[in-house]
């Protein structure tokens, strides 16, 4: 075996174990609670994908059982370089915990309305006269990152989010929600109680463009059916798929509305999950793991797509420095799906929580 095969054979060997970590991640994901805790995270690491989120918590969880760490969560993660860039060394001694870094490549093509024209630019290779180049994900490859209790250096500055008592919701956050709901096209009005919605808390019509929540709630109670309405636009249409697996679209819509208030230090004990089995097995040629996969990435991208549209406080982004997170090692798999706005079908299509 020459040099280079012993190197790809490795390559492959480390990449096959990164996907093994997270299938064992993904695979104890067998409660709404514990699928609550990972929300909860994936919130506050919410530049990273879910499944990169799974892998940083697992090995995380590892390392501090076995000492190598005095916090049983991650504070702030960045790869090797950067943390030098940050004025920080890795200790001796502490591993870095391996997840998925995009490989992307260069394509070329004069047509771009033509999917199949693009061609692949080798290294070093320009583009030919009047051509259009655009990268795109081709593959992934093992990389690490490492918590800043794994380093030496200055402290990273926190943010503190503003305490909340029970019942209360984030200075904003309601009006912030609204003007998103509004600008997707939908009319925002409220009704005295249940009765008048079914029995629902809130409401989303897509062929008439209402939402509708209940005003007898708390602030807090509030704020969480508007998210989780507002996640339904984003997400579900009354043609997507959603409707033939309504369970996992209310999953979702509750999922996105837990990211955003745990993002906002919101109690999320009071929102709900169902048992991760029961939604997740309901989807016909894919195992339950692949569903829960899936489904947590599209919820953090939409959760994601409505935080970064906020103008309100925040929790930090578990990455020390704003300058570099958008050049942290990650792997999104999938671009954001097409938001279902405007869509016509027969009947009424509504979501209710």
């Amino acid at each position: 075996m020459t040099d280079e095969q012993r190197a790809g054979s490795n390559a492959e060997e480390k990449l096959r174990e990164v996907h093994e970590r997270l299938a064992r991640a993904v695979e104890e994901l067998t409660s709404g609670d514990e699928w609550r805790r990972a929300l909860e995270f994936a919130a506050r690491f919410r530049t990273r994908s879910f499944g990169n989120c799974l892998l940083i918590w697992a090995q995380h969880s590892a390392a501090y059982e076995q000492g190598l760490v005095p916090e049983p969560l991650p504070t702030f993660v960045a790869g090797f370089r950067q943390w030098q860039q940050l004025g920080h060394q890795v200790l001796k001694g502490q591993r870095g915990y391996a997840i998925l870094a995009p490989i992307t490549g260069n394509f070329a093509t004069k047509t771009p309305n033509d999917p199949m024209s693009w061609r692949r630019l080798r290294r070093g290779e320009r583009p030919g006269a009047g051509e259009v180049v655009r990268s795109r994900l081709i593959g992934v490859k093992p990389a690490h990152v490492w918590d800043i209790s794994q380093t030496s250096g200055p402290p990273a500055p926190r943010r503190q989010l503003p305490e909340l008592l029970k019942g209360e919701a984030p200075d904003g956050l309601w009006n912030e929600l609204a003007r998103l709901v509004e600008s997707d096209g939908f009319t925002l009005s409220s009704v005295a109680d249940s009765t008048e919605i079914g029995g629902a808390n809130g409401r989303t019509d897509f062929l008439a463009r209402t939402v509708v929540v209940r005003a007898d709630m708390d602030a807090a109670a509030r704020v969480r059916t508007l998210t989780h309405e507002l996640a339904h636009i984003r997400l579900h249409g009354p043609d997507h798929e959603a409707i033939s697996h309504r369970g996992i679209g209310e999953v979702e819509a509750e999922s996105v509305a837990l990211m955003v208030g745990a993002a906002h230090g919101m109690d999320t004990s009071i929102y709900t999950i169902p048992y991760v089995a029961s939604w997740a097995s309901t989807v016909n040629g894919k195992t339950v793991a692949e569903v829960v996969q899936d489904t947590g990435e599209r919820v953090r991208r939409a959760a994601v797509e409505i935080l970064d549209a906020l103008t309100t406080t925040k929790a930090d982004l578990g990455h020390p420095s704003v300058q570099l997170e958008r050049g942290a090692p990650d792997a999104h798999f999938r671009r954001p799906a097409d938001r279902p706005v405007g869509r016509e079908a027969a009947g009424r299509p509504t979501w209710s929580r």
